[in-house]
């Protein structure tokens, strides 16, 4: 059974546990270590991997001591380690498409939109058959997913709150350019929904909330009523 505990999500920082009760892994490592420890009971032994979606900060910032002070292996592109300067034995490059191994579970890849250097999300399987789709900072996913079970996907804002900021002058117009090409607004996330097969979802994780332009009680109403399924919001 997948369980899921967010660390940290949105601008100031990311960072997720997920175990299939064998096998637990870091998503992002966009916090510092010692909060990574303290979200693991400090059993950073036991964490087999961390899966890194680009190089931004937010999502990457204790990348080194993860690898230093934590021995773990890091997998992202390499793209990504190009951007962040690092390398050596713990540095797992990974290609979108090509399906790897890690303890328990498989991992695929796949290749998203942002405004970065090869930006992956992934789908990971357990031997229960359960699926775990983990996508966030992206403006587009191409892909369709038959038979997920767990969804975590950016749910940054929502046009209608973006406009009304920028017309109130709380938020400047050209912010707006970037966020429709780099993040995934509401509408962008019930469109995704809709698109795929969630006849076996058990839960949805609403990740990286913008501070000024979203309203967490509405994007989880929202999403529960379009899908029927708990939603949580990270």
């Amino acid at each position: 059974m997948i369980d899921i505990k967010a660390l940290a999500s949105g601008s100031k920082g990311n960072a997720y546990r997920i175990t299939d009760g064998k096998t637990p892994l870091l998503l992002e490592c966009g916090i510092p270590y010692r909060d990574i420890q303290i979200g693991f009971d400090f059993h950073m032994s036991d964490v087999a991997g961390c899966l890194i979606t680009h190089e931004h900060g937010d999502h990457s910032k204790s990348v080194k001591d993860v690898i230093k002070k934590g021995a773990i292996d890091v997998y992202a592109s390499q793209g990504t380690f190009t951007q962040l300067g690092i390398a050596g034995h713990h540095v797992k490059p990974v290609r979108a498409r090509e399906q790897f191994q890690l303890g328990t579970w498989t991992i695929l890849p796949f290749d998203v939109e942002h405004d970065v250097s090869e930006p992956l999300g992934y789908l990971l399987m357990n031997q229960c058959g359960e699926k775990l789709l983990f996508a966030t900072d992206t403006y587009y996913i191409k892909y369709k997913f038959k038979s997920l079970t767990h969804v975590m996907v950016e749910c940054n804002y929502s046009l209608d709150i973006l406009n009304e900021n920028i017309r109130e002058g709380r938020v400047p117009a050209v912010m707006k350019r970037r966020l429709l090409r780099s993040h995934f607004s509401l509408e962008h996330v019930k469109e995704f929904l809709s698109a795929n097969d969630l006849s076996k979802v058990q839960e949805i994780w609403l990740l990286h909330l913008s501070d000024n332009n979203s309203d967490a009680a509405h994007f989880k109403k929202k999403i529960m009523e379009l899908t029927g399924k708990p939603v949580y919001i990270a």
